[in-house]
């Protein structure tokens, strides 16, 4: 296991800046997450840590070791990339195995350890077959095995999930999750998929226009993220707009939107100053919460079900907010409905 550091990173390409001052801490044996639109920079800051591309400026360390300037194969990094990479001459076992005979590995010992790689993920009795007789999926077990068989240092994934359909997505990323966390390697991870990112991460770094907004759990980014595009970005929810109204009433920050008066977490925001406001659907409820809340009565417009929820939009006004209700809630277009968001579920960040 290794701690992955990057102190003021920066690299350009031209007048683009794919990563601007980045500063970040993977530690031993953690599933860390780069997450961020596409042209964010995620994919240029994995490649500088595997040694594929160099910054012009900062540094990267290893264990307190610096190897900015270092090659890619003194590092001991293994990458699986977004389109696998396999080779299609080589039959499954010989993709596996290569990276062992570039290092001179005796022939018993990669043969036994190309093996282990492949029952470690699930292609025991594969080793003969070529990457077109595989689905998808297998594909990808291929590209992880040819990775992990070199016991690299620190585990990098670019999108790796991103040619998969939906169902085969939500598997793969809980078997690299279970295998991550039984070998126990510090694991750096890219996506543009929120939902991908936050299932299975230690740790989540957003990033834009080269920029990390906000390191932090899941949870943390999730709920109390630190601007209005981490806010929008992650997860569903309906941005408002409004003016406080009182910074501190009643241990509360007050805030007008639209004539509707909603209260919010106390925040660090004086009052006439303009505020955003950011409702999760699942924060909105039907039945009033004990405890102190915002009611908010509007016209249905639309609704679907989903499964394990309706989602519904809620005309208020000149607003429609996104809400999820039980899905054995009788709700239909036209009709009033009354919601309530509990007042520490509602997310201020100033504009």
């Amino acid at each position: 296991m290794v701690k992955v550091e990057l102190q003021n990173v920066t690299k350009r390409f031209g007048e683009v800046t794919a990563a601007g001052d980045v500063n970040l801490t993977v530690q031993d044996g953690e599933f860390f997450t780069l997450l961020g639109p596409s042209g964010c920079g995620k994919t240029t800051t994995m490649r500088m840590i595997a040694g594929l591309e160099y910054p012009d400026s900062g540094r990267i360390l290893f264990d307190g070791v610096d190897v900015t300037q270092q090659q890619s194969h003194r590092r001991n990094t293994g990458m699986v990339f977004q389109n696998y990479a396999l080779w299609p001459h080589m039959t499954v076992a010989e993709n596996v195995a290569y990276g062992l005979e570039i290092r001179k590995i005796p022939k018993t010992e990669t043969q036994k350890r190309v093996e282990e790689t492949l029952e470690l993920v699930h292609l025991t009795g594969y080793g003969k077959r070529f990457p077109n007789q595989l689905s998808g999926g297998q594909q990808q077990r291929v590209a992880l095995a040819r990775v992990l068989v070199i016991n690299p240092s620190v585990l990098l994934l670019d999108e790796p999930l991103s040619n998969l359909d939906a169902k085969l997505r939500v598997e793969m990323r809980e078997e690299i999750k279970e295998l991550q966390r039984r070998l126990g390697i510090t694991t750096i991870y890219v996506t543009h998929d929120q939902e991908e990112a936050m299932s299975v991460s230690d740790r989540v770094a957003v990033q834009s226009h080269g920029a990390i907004e906000q390191v932090g759990t899941p949870t943390e980014v999730y709920e109390h993220p630190n601007n209005i595009f981490i806010a929008t970005f992650i997860g569903k929810g309906t941005l408002l707009e409004g003016m406080v109204i009182s910074p501190d009433k009643a241990g509360f920050t007050e805030v007008n939107v639209g004539g509707l008066g909603l209260k919010c977490p106390k925040a660090p925001i004086n009052g006439g100053a303009k505020v955003a406001i950011v409702l999760r659907p699942e924060a909105l409820t039907t039945i009033k919460p004990n405890e102190t809340s915002n009611m908010i009565t509007g016209k249905i417009e639309w609704t679907a079900f989903i499964g394990p929820h309706i989602e519904i939009t809620l005309r208020v006004g000149e607003t429609s907010l996104l809400a999820n209700v039980p899905p054995e809630t009788q709700v239909f277009v036209g009709e009033e409905l009354t919601v309530y968001v509990p007042c520490r579920k509602t997310i201020i960040l100033p504009m």
